[in-house]
Formats: C-alpha cells, structure tokens, sequence
C-alpha cells in the first residue's frame, strides 16, 4: 500500500454490474470482466478483493474463472484477499483453510475474510496454516450491515461486546510483531464514530463501504481515529461502475487511492 498506494478494490461480478458493462450473465461474461480488471489494474492497485460467490454461482466453470483471477493478480504483484467469509469447525474449518491458503492450492490468496460466530476457537485451523503459508485472515468484528449488530454488539456477562471480544482475540495474535501482524479485522467505513472500541490489535482493518455503500475517504481519520493508518479501505462498484473500459477503471482507482491518501496523512 505504502508502494501502490491505499486502496483495495474488490471484484464483484454481480449480474446488474456485468449488464451495465454490456456483457451476458453468462461464464464468458463473467471471464471477460474479471479479465478486465485484472488487466487494468492489477499492476498499480495494492490489494485486489474477489467476492467468491460472485463466482461460484456459475458453479466449476465459475470457480476455474476465479483461479486465474487470483493468480494473474497475484502474478502482477498485487494482493488478493479472497471474500469468502468462511467459517465452521474442526475438520470442516481446516479444509475451508486448505482451500485458500495452502500455497499448492489453486485458490490460494494472500489472505481469507472468515466468520468467527461459531467460537473464535473455531477458527484454529485457518490460523494454523495462515502463519505457516504466510498468508493472513481478516475476521468479521463490525460489519456495516444492519443486522450485524444483532450480534456483534451483543454484551457478553463480563461486559464486552462480542465486536470488541473479537478485536481483543485479534490483537493477542498479532502481539510482538512488526510492523504488524498479519490478522486483521473486518471494519465497515459506514459506522460512524467507534471510538468505544480498540481498533488497535497490531494488525490490518478490511473496511469495505466507500463509495457506493455511502462512505468517503474524508470519513476515515474520524471513523478509525489513531488506527487509520492500518486500514485498508475498500472500494468495489465505485470503481468497477467505471469499465469496461481500462482506462476509466485506472483513473477511477487513482482518484480513491489519492483521496484516500490525503485523508490518511491529513
């Protein structure tokens, strides 16, 4: 981020975004837009994050077009955090793990969103292996969702939410590393004021909501206080609204990163 500058754009093939760049909600329009983006920025963008699903709804085909979208990201030097917001227990979770983070795996990204509402426990498998293949999580804490609340900001009987139990789970895991752990958690950029948790666990904030969710690079310093230099701000239709041409999706990304930026250092 510090090279490309702060920006994730997420890649989200979803049937009204494909029309509007005139292509079927078919496989080849699917290839032909994630080709697309891959192409136009993945060599300047710092992170790229693909939303399985988005993929996987055109089942093996869909899933075989998600393969090379990570890997040619991953080959031009930028970052791919897969969006599939997995989570289980046991063997189900480490086959989960095996899936996006073991380095001989075809959908290996650099880092996993991962559900921690079976039990943060539950979760071990995939932090095993994150630290062994060098890859990273980013654990759901405050989504910007209205039903998150439901159970993130549930009180717990020693009087801490569940949001911020993550968050506390996440800073033992990166304690002592520098410049920082590699275990983050997932912040939406639309919650306003969040001063009443501690953002600061040593470790990266996915924080998905600018754009076209509502939310603005000016919103950053005030949302995230002192641990705004550890987030990594996502952007998906504000961007991806801009193709299918390479030239427009650029600016578009170069816009957000540089207000983003100026956000961050003002």
């Amino acid at each position: 981020m510090d090279e490309r500058g702060p920006l994730c754009v997420g890649i989200d093939p979803h049937a009204s975004l494909l029309a509007s760049w005139g292509l079927d909600d078919d496989v080849a329009g699917l290839e032909r837009f994630s080709r697309t983006v891959v192409e136009a920025l993945a060599d300047t963008v710092a992170v790229f994050k693909p939303q399985a699903a988005f993929f996987e709804r055109f089942g093996s085909r869909g899933v075989a077009v998600l393969e090379r979208t990570a890997a040619d990201a991953r080959a031009a030097g930028a970052l791919v955090v897969m969006d599939a917001k997995r989570g289980d227990i046991g063997s189900t979770m480490a086959a989960y793990a095996e899936t996006f983070l073991h380095p001989d795996s075809p959908l290996f990204s650099d880092a996993l969103t991962v559900s921690p509402y079976l039990g943060y426990g539950s979760l071990a498998p995939a932090v095993e292996l994150a630290r062994t293949s060098g890859a990273g999580l980013f654990v759901l804490a405050l989504t910007s969702n209205p039903e998150g609340a439901e159970v993130q900001r549930a009180v717990r009987e020693d009087g801490r939410t569940i949001g911020a139990t993550m968050l506390g789970h996440l800073a033992a895991e990166n304690a002592g590393e520098s410049p920082m752990g590699s275990f983050g958690a997932v912040v939406g950029a639309t919650l306003g004021d969040l001063s009443s948790f501690d953002l600061d666990i040593n470790g990266p904030l996915l924080a998905p909501g600018i754009g076209a969710q509502g939310a603005t690079a000016a919103d950053l310093p005030r949302v995230f206080g002192a641990a705004v230099r550890n987030v990594v701000p996502n952007v998906s239709r504000g961007v991806l609204r801009h193709g299918p041409d390479s030239g427009a999706l650029r600016g578009a990304a170069e816009r957000f990163a540089e207000e983003i930026r100026t956000a961050v250092s003002g």
